[in-house]
């Protein structure tokens, strides 16, 4: 029980990572970088085992403002993590054009349901995590800085606060990667490294 008190204490503390702190371009990017480090390296239920998350320098050009345009064929994708947690459904919500090509934009169906942003690009395998980076996953807290919403269906996304899922640190975690409709050919050198050797 106690471990699962302290996994509910890990999230409450990444939900405040996203939320506190200045916001904006560089300082607000260093900001985040700065805690999530010292929240990885401290923390009881941190995935990183000896060692800290490390960056690709802050690029101003990986801030895209984009429209949510209706997806064609619509309907629902389930992505398996290959875990306890089994298969998880998400409906599409759209698409998103981006300089580095197109993403969809889901919604997970379960765990009370939340906005999913997961992206693999040209870094994968060789400079970053091989399974691809999420931009957001808000059922896990990560409100309001790679994907921040704004009137009339507009989204600013931050590719600077893209990050490794847990699974990129240690194989006790599984976690849903990202599908084909979310893979882009261009490299996207902004947010996290791959972790480790």
């Amino acid at each position: 029980m106690e471990s699962l008190l302290e996994l509910a204490d890990f999230r409450e503390r990444v939900v405040a990572l996203y939320r506190d702190g200045p916001r904006e371009g560089e300082e607000g990017w260093r900001d985040w970088c700065r805690r999530r480090a010292e929240l990885f390296a401290s923390h009881p239920q941190s995935p990183v085992a000896g060692g800290v998350p490390e960056y690709f320098p802050y690029d101003p050009g990986a801030v895209v403002h984009t429209r949510l345009e209706p997806v064609a064929d619509g309907g629902e994708l389930t992505i398996d993590t290959g875990g306890e947690d089994g298969a998880i459904r998400y409906a599409r919500l759209g698409r998103l054009e981006t300089p580095y090509g197109a993403l969809t934009l889901l919604w997970a169906r379960q765990y009370g349901g939340g906005l999913f942003l997961p992206v693999r690009d040209a870094t994968c395998g060789e400079e970053s995590y091989g399974g691809g980076r999420y931009l957001t996953d808000t059922a896990k807290g990560t409100f309001g800085r790679g994907l921040c919403l704004i009137h009339d269906s507009g989204l600013r996304l931050d590719f600077n606060y893209l990050y490794n899922p847990s699974c990129a640190y240690d194989a006790r975690w599984l976690c849903p990667l990202a599908p084909p409709e979310n893979r882009v050919d261009a490299p996207i050198r902004a947010g996290e490294k791959r972790f480790g050797p």
